[in-house]
């Protein structure tokens, strides 16, 4: 523990199968931390109803351990980046380790096992199986030890997570493994520097997950600017930018089409209500952004334009099936505009409904190659004529 803690090769340590159940979590998981502003280690202990985390310094966490393992529990399992070691401590108190590396494919090697500690070391039956992806730990995006967290309200001052506040952070989770692939994908991911625009920031949950991850995770320079209309929320932003020390974020009050926008990486914008979203689209195209991110609401303007084709009348003549309709046929025209502009462009669901009911998104990412511009043309033609639509907002601002 102490070896992967200095060399940086810890992922977790599994502590289970405790020698008092009644008086202890099933299984603690313990991981590395920044705490405090120094390195520390987080403790969530799983119960039967409930699960606490704890965290504490270094050497109290290390302290802790050695207790623990000592008289605790009879299990304990260290992942590591490049393999593997457990400890199991027999019924008659004789403990076996033994160790496994990951060979460069992933895979595991075959165990090697360190001499014994005690009077019956373990046969290769008590070597633990291979983790089934089921129990593999789900890997999080977001550390919730992140100071920024405690400024939002997300966690409380000792790093655990805020319960009422448990939906918003795994958005907040999936939106940065969206923008990390996105970055990765894209010229992005050799640029030292990156400028970001995040339109109609709210209260600033994505616009400091995007910062952290790019600064922290990425290693790279970013200015991140959170747009937003209301300025108690401007302020409240960068109170909190400033709080958790966060060099290069700010926000700004505006909205999509009175903030300059020039030399833009990525341009986000979600929840844009109906053609706020097409404003956002084109003013990131226009600033030459190599990534945009939208997550559409209020597809209005579409819908009374829409002129049923004959075999969809029977369908379409319900209220819900028609907004469905005139969604889908704006986000498609809005994704083969984007492909048009030089973008790889996905339309999917962002987090479950169960999360949210505004879980579309559209990702466009620039192409290193030009487009097809006469083939998609066509297409957008015969989408519009095929459904009587004469006119998408994002179409008029582009050929404008």
């Amino acid at each position: 523990m102490r070896d992967a803690l200095s060399e940086r090769t810890l992922r977790t340590l599994v502590l289970a199968k405790p020698l008092v159940p009644a008086d202890g979590a099933a299984r603690i998981d313990v991981r590395a931390i920044e705490w405090r502003g120094a390195p520390g280690l987080s403790f969530c202990e799983h119960h039967a109803t409930r699960d606490v985390t704890r965290n504490a310094s270094m050497a109290e966490g290390l302290a802790r351990i050695e207790a623990l393992i000592d008289g605790a529990y009879a299990h304990a399992h260290l992942h590591l980046t490049d393999g593997e070691a457990e400890l199991r401590r027999s019924r008659r108190g004789a403990y076996g380790l033994s160790r496994r590396r990951r060979t460069p494919d992933g895979n595991r090697a075959g165990a090697a096992h360190a001499p014994p500690l005690g009077v019956d070391a373990p046969t290769d039956d008590a070597k633990a199986p291979a983790l089934a992806p089921h129990d593999r730990a789900k890997r999080r995006w977001v550390d919730v030890s992140r100071p920024w967290l405690v400024e939002l309200g997300i966690t409380d001052a000792q790093g655990r997570l805020v319960p009422s506040m448990a939906r918003k952070w795994k958005q907040i989770d999936k939106f940065v493994e969206i923008v990390h692939h996105a970055v990765a994908s894209s010229a992005l991911r050799d640029r030292e520097t990156l400028r970001v625009v995040d339109f109609g920031a709210g209260k600033g949950y994505l616009t400091f997950a995007v910062h952290d991850h790019l600064v922290r995770a990425l290693g790279k320079r970013a200015e991140v600017i959170g747009v937003e209309r209301r300025p108690d929320l401007v302020h409240a932003g960068n109170r909190a930018a400033a709080g958790a020390r966060m060099e290069g974020l700010h926000f700004v009050a505006g909205d999509i089409t009175s903030v300059p926008l020039e030399h833009v990486d990525l341009v986000i914008a979600l929840h844009a209500c109906d053609t706020a979203t097409d404003e956002a689209l084109h003013r990131g195209v226009h600033a030459g952004a190599d990534i945009l991110i939208a997550s559409p609401c209020c597809h209005r303007e579409l819908r009374p334009q829409i002129l049923p084709p004959a075999l969809l009348k029977p369908m379409l003549r319900h209220g819900i099936h028609l907004g469905q309709e005139a969604e889908m046929v704006t986000d498609a025209l809005r994704a083969l505009l984007l492909e048009r502009e030089g973008y790889a462009t996905r339309v999917f669901e962002f987090v479950s409904l169960e999360h949210t009911n505004k879980n579309k998104m559209i990702l466009a990412v620039r192409r290193a190659q030009p487009p097809d511009r006469a083939a998609l043309d066509a297409e957008i033609a015969a989408l519009e004529r095929f459904y009587g639509v004469r006119e998408q907002r994002l179409q008029s601002l582009l050929a404008a």
